[in-house]
């Protein structure tokens, strides 16, 4: 059982600082774009989910696209049950967002001022010690997989 595909994902406005939509990517299927400026270092967004163990974070990442964030060493989100919109945003190996967790929260901060239209990515930095993960972010320093480089 794989986490499920998020059929129609809206952008919950309780997590998000700045205006945001969701629509079509040229990275994959669908992103996150910023409906306004956002300054650089900036709170985004949370990431948000039902809170799932490592023994069911096996199981719901068995698939081709799943919405999983490693919280800690036992807890993951899984962003498809209760999500805030972050589970859509695409990765890039040349991100303009950030993660960091923060007492227990997933959030997303701006790596610089980002553009009124532009879509909003994050490097996913998958391990190198799980199959590798094709890149399709398009940025001139691409790596060619979401994996990091061992």
């Amino acid at each position: 059982m794989a986490s499920a595909l998020v059929k129609s994902p809206i952008i919950d406005p309780r997590y998000a600082c700045f205006k945001l939509e969701i629509r079509a990517s040229r990275i994959h299927r669908r992103g996150v774009y910023a409906l306004q400026r956002i300054p650089a270092r900036r709170k985004v967004m949370e990431y948000t989910g039902e809170r799932i163990s490592r023994r069911e974070t096996k199981i719901r990442g068995q698939g081709d696209l799943t919405y999983l964030f490693t919280l800690d060493d036992y807890w993951t989100l899984d962003g498809a049950v209760g999500g805030s919109g972050a589970e859509i945003i695409n990765h890039s190996c040349d991100p303009n967002l950030r993660s960091s967790i923060m007492r227990g929260h997933i959030l997303y901060w701006s790596k610089r001022a980002i553009k009124a239209g532009e879509e909003l990515t994050v490097d996913y930095r998958f391990s190198n010690k799980i199959e590798r993960v094709p890149c399709l972010c398009g940025a001139k320093s691409c790596r060619g997989v979401i994996n990091l480089k061992g």
